[in-house]
């Protein structure tokens, strides 16, 4: 085969593997990075060539691995401009003096432990050929490294970026980051030389260099910045004038005696930090590199990564001990520092573990040490190893140290005050809870009619007079979703900009509702989320609220209306659910109640009642479909009962109707007709069918000609409306019995 061709089908592999292993870990939480490191090692003797080595052979033969070894040099080096051209100094603005101190110790602990553990490994897996000064200066690199593009998501994806914890964290990671980067030019240059003293010269000219590019350097790169300003865009010619110096910087950084990462990186970190230029760049730079090339190199590594090297116990002990020291001196060297700085215990925690985290950024390292020879192919296995760990082990420890419910939920700062007052006493009265709607909102320019009718649930409409004064709250719930781990949009700084964004999207939407009074009780909440019903069902029950309100939608790759996000909300979501099809209509006078005797018909009742007592105009039918042989039932004595106990206001707007058929979705769907709203309960069965609702499926939703309000009641026992009714007051029912 032709070896074009060849590095062709490699690329094709790799491409689709990570893809697909990355996929995986993060549909467990991991970063996607993760997963396309072991897809790499998977393509590697540690799997694919101990399980079918002709196989690994025959696509991985020795004369390609220059071909990816080109291709994953180049990745590396626009993966570092992309690192540099991130690192904001925004990042370096909170608590300063309490990161410098937290970074410096996170990194002198582990430098030194490593430097005690080289003691050890340096007659065991090293030779004579490598110096020990190369030797103990790498190993402490690679103990001392925190993957600052990595753990910059992981904080995101937490929504821990406006947290005194997030920021601290940003802050320490990125003074790490620059600091480390500096300790391992040092070991560079000292392993090309043999000896510090040799190394002087090539520390000099390094020094120079930065000196060069943040002061001449920066001042073109601020020309290029005021020019975009002018043209509003980055022209293919300004774009490959950057890529040019992304290149000469790399080829002049490798020629001082450093290496290419090196120059791409300090360009990057040089370049004004011009929002849209950036953004624009970042956007335009990143999907190449981070689809096609990255995998590569994670391939790359994964081909001269090989656990079978760990072969005897002792190995293995040795392999626990580099993980131990790595992660004792990253923890502990971070927690001591935060402690002695004044931060808690819980917050000094998470701070340590999230300094723990490695991902790439180690895998670099790594991978420039086995280049220069100074650490062998058994070192690397084990370092590979421990970078995988560490990482795999933030996310976990961090929700254990840090859990989601102390992480302050991003609600605009009036609700504070609402709640405030809802809680107080008047009069030696006490208010009730406030009943709480979650209401997520995809797209705040169309679902205007979503939030409407969350606020016609939640409070009387102007000019009813009731005797009970329990307050109600509707969250519009926005959630962010990002699909990448490395994509600049998901970095902290640029997600900040996106929830301010659909902040004031969601603000413009809730200046909209009638009547006006109702807006000052309608608090939206912004979050990033990497999955959007799960971090729903998380928000509803961190929150306590009494109902989540969701818009329909069709899933792409589905036919069942209610499946998808909708189904996944509605089958996790520890609390009552209710689905929204919106035909257009503005109107809430007529509604309809198909009532069959189940829970989810008596949420269907409760919300129903809800708008009836908040709406003088509005008028309720419940419809009951009887089989042909029978006249009546029980349910109908129910019903009866239940009415008598209402107050004539409301009771005489209620229309109890029974209707013999055998079609009952057929019945339903003729009454909608003369309705402005449709509420139906889902069939018992749901809590055994995933996503289906028994007698209100896909052809009630189809086929209803009012808007369409589906509801399903979290309950672990079967409960009937009548259990209510010794709570509802004679005179006017209260919300807080209403409450479902």
């Amino acid at each position: 085969m032709h070896i074009v061709i060849l590095v062709l089908v490699e690329v094709l592999i790799v491409i689709g593997l990570s893809r697909l292993v990355g996929l995986g870990f993060r549909s467990i939480k991991q970063p996607l990075v993760i997963g396309e490191i072991v897809a790499g090692i998977m393509l590697g003797p540690s799997l694919l060539g101990l399980v079918a080595p002709h196989v690994a052979v025959t696509l991985f033969p020795p004369e390609t691995i220059p071909f990816l070894n080109v291709l994953s040099q180049v990745g590396l080096i626009f993966f570092m401009f992309l690192i540099g051209l991130e690192l904001n100094p925004k990042y370096l603005s909170g608590q300063l003096e309490v990161a410098v101190l937290t970074s410096h110790v996170s990194i002198l602990m582990p430098f030194s432990l490593g430097t005690l553990l080289a003691v050890l490994l340096y007659p065991l897996v090293s030779n004579a050929s490598v110096s020990f000064t190369a030797f103990t200066l790498f190993l402490g690199a690679a103990m001392s490294i925190t993957a600052f593009p990595v753990l910059a998501r992981i904080i995101t994806e937490s929504n821990l970026q406006g947290t005194r914890l997030g920021t601290l964290a940003l802050t320490c990671a990125a003074v790490d980051d620059v600091t480390a980067w500096c300790l391992l030019a040092v070991a560079i240059a000292v392993a090309r030389t043999g000896d510090f003293a040799g190394a002087i010269p090539t520390i000099i000219f390094s020094l120079l260099y930065i000196g060069f590019m943040l002061t001449v350097g920066r001042w073109f790169l601020q020309r290029l910045a005021t020019h975009y300003q002018r043209a509003r865009r980055l022209s293919q010619l300004l774009l490959a004038g950057i890529y040019m110096a992304v290149v000469a910087s790399a080829l002049i950084t490798e020629l001082i005696g450093i290496h290419l990462i090196f120059g791409a990186f300090l360009l990057g970190a040089a370049m004004p930090k011009h929002e849209d230029l950036v953004r624009e760049l970042a956007v335009k730079t990143e999907d190449f590199v981070l689809i096609f090339l990255l995998p590569i190199f994670f391939a790359y590594s994964g081909l001269r990564t090989q656990i079978g090297l760990l072969n005897r116990p002792e190995l293995w002990l040795l392999c626990g001990l580099v993980l131990a020291v790595a992660i004792a001196g990253k923890y502990v060297g971070t927690y001591v520092a935060a402690r002695v700085s004044g931060i808690n215990k819980r917050e000094a925690s998470a701070l340590g573990w999230l300094m723990n985290t490695r991902g790439l950024t180690e895998l670099i390292v790594l991978n420039i040490g086995l280049e220069l020879g100074v650490i062998s192919p058994l070192i690397f296995t084990m370092l590979v190893i421990m970078a995988l760990v560490t990482t795999f082990m933030t996310s976990p420890l961090l929700e254990w140290t840090y859990p989601k419910k102390l992480i302050r939920l991003d609600i605009v700062e009036p609700e504070s005050e609402a709640e405030t007052d809802i809680n107080t006493s008047v009069e030696g009265q006490t208010y009730p809870d406030p009943f709480r709607i979650l209401v997520p909102v995809a797209n705040p320019g169309t679902q205007k009619g979503l939030v409407q009718l969350a606020v016609a649930l939640a409070q009387p409409a102007v000019g009813i007079a009731l005797n009970y004064r329990q307050q109600a709250v509707v969250h519009p719930l926005s959630l962010i979703e990002f699909q990448e781990d490395y994509a600049f949009e998901s970095t902290p700084v640029e997600a900040d900009r996106l929830i301010a964004q659909r902040r004031q999207q969601l603000e413009e939407l809730i200046n909209t509702l009638e009547p006006p009074e109702t807006r000052s009780y309608v608090h939206p909440i912004v979050r990033i989320s990497s999955n959007v019903a799960r971090e729903t069902a998380q928000i509803a029950a961190l929150d306590q609220v009494d109902l989540i309100l969701v818009g329909w939608h069709r899933p792409a790759f589905s036919s069942n209306r209610l499946g998808g996000r909708v189904g996944q909300i509605l089958s996790t979501a520890p609390v009552d659910v209710a689905v929204f099809v919106d035909r257009g209509s503005n109107r809430l006078e007529k509604l309809l109640v198909p009532y069959s005797a189940n829970i989810h018909d008596d949420l269907a009742l409760i919300l129903a009642l809800r708008l009836l007592i908040n709406h003088q105009t509005c008028m309720l039918q419940v419809l009951h479909v009887l089989p042909e042989n029978r006249l009546k039932d029980e349910l109908s004595h129910e019903l009866d009962m239940m009415i008598q106990q209402l107050p004539s206001s409301v009771s005489d707007r209620i229309e109890i109707k029974l209707v013999q058929g055998t079609d009952p979705i057929q019945t339903v769907v003729e009454a909608s007709k003369s309705v402005d709203l449709t509420i139906a309960g889902t069939s018992r069965a749901w809590g055994i069918e995933r996503q289906t609702l028994g007698r209100y499926t896909d052809q009630l939703v189809i086929q209803c000609c009012s808007s369409l309000l589906i509801t399903r009641r979290y309950s672990q026992v079967t409960a009937h409306l009548a259990s209510l009714l010794p709570e509802i007051s004679t005179e006017e029912p209260t919300t807080q019995e209403l409450r479902s």
